[in-house]
């Protein structure tokens, strides 16, 4: 690993984020957010509860997004109980760097009987962007998480593709502490050819994957699979450890974007009763 000092962000002196996020939910005589400490640029907020659904906290990075140098470290715990869904106000970009990676730490907790759902906006890498996330979920027997990722590759509006920089993306998903699955990717160097590569992303210009990790993960796969079957892009759904994967791949964003939130927003209504559909925030 490079020392940070090698990097023209520190050596120049430039100005970097170091935030963090923690709010733990609790359930007394409804859900409650117990705690929540967060250092700039983190924030969230609690906007008015619609009343057919769960309690709704939306993360925010007031600095407009990600570039090299920033660490940012976002934990999320739903106790015994508790029914929550976390989004984001908008889009996550990573701006291009110098040299030197932003690293994003994401922990999601869920207790016994809790329901947590993490649905934030898309990703977007700008080129020449360097991003390091790694993603930690532990999910208790009884408990559930439904869980949506989507990444973008390159400013697409503007002509521009994630061609060159870096990413590397770690998840880890735990039942009870014991590991149930796990992934990893990595792009550098010439990523613009390892995308349009057919054994690598064959050209797509987003990526996606839906996840739910609950006691009944097997029981949502034979439907999931037929609704995927009608996506306007690629998509397919597998179960590895007892949690539900769904991921999908596309020329354009907006049909794998389509294809995996008209999946969670069935999957939220079918499990839970909540309404077929995204987070109010999804749609401005």
């Amino acid at each position: 690993m490079a020392d940070p000092d090698d990097y023209p962000e520190h050596r120049l002196g430039l100005q970097r984020d170091d935030g963090f996020l923690e709010v733990r939910f609790e359930r007394h005589d409804r859900t409650r957010p117990v705690h929540l400490a967060h250092h700039a640029p983190c924030r969230m907020l609690f906007p008015r509860q619609e009343p057919d659904e769960p309690l709704l906290g939306v993360f925010i990075t007031t600095s407009g997004g990600m570039i090299g140098g920033d660490v940012l470290r976002i934990s999320v715990e739903a106790c015994p109980g508790a029914t929550a869904t976390v989004t984001s106000q908008a889009a996550e970009k990573v701006y291009p760097s110098l040299g030197a990676p932003g690293r994003l730490a994401i922990g999601l907790r869920v207790g016994e009987g809790a329901a947590l759902e993490w649905l934030p906006r898309e990703t977007i890498l700008f080129n020449n962007a360097r991003l390091e996330r790694r993603v930690e979920l532990d999910v208790a027997p009884g408990g559930s998480l439904l869980a949506l990722d989507l990444v973008v590759f390159g400013r697409l509006a503007r002509g521009e593709r994630f061609a060159s920089g870096a990413l590397h993306d770690v998840w880890r998903v735990r039942r009870g502490g014991r590991l149930a699955w796990a992934d990893a990717l990595s792009l550098s160097g010439d990523i613009a050819a390892q995308i349009a590569d057919p054994a690598g992303f064959g050209g797509a210009t987003a990526a996606g994957v839906a996840l739910l990790v609950a006691d009944d993960a097997a029981a949502w796969v034979d439907e999931a699979r037929a609704r995927l079957a009608r996506a306007t892009c690629r998509a397919g759904v597998t179960l590895v450890g007892g949690v539900l994967v769904a991921r999908a791949l596309g020329a354009e964003p907006a049909p794998v974007q389509r294809a995996l939130t008209d999946l969670v927003s069935w999957l939220r209504a079918a499990r839970s009763g909540h309404p077929a559909r995204m987070p109010r925030f999804w749609s401005i």
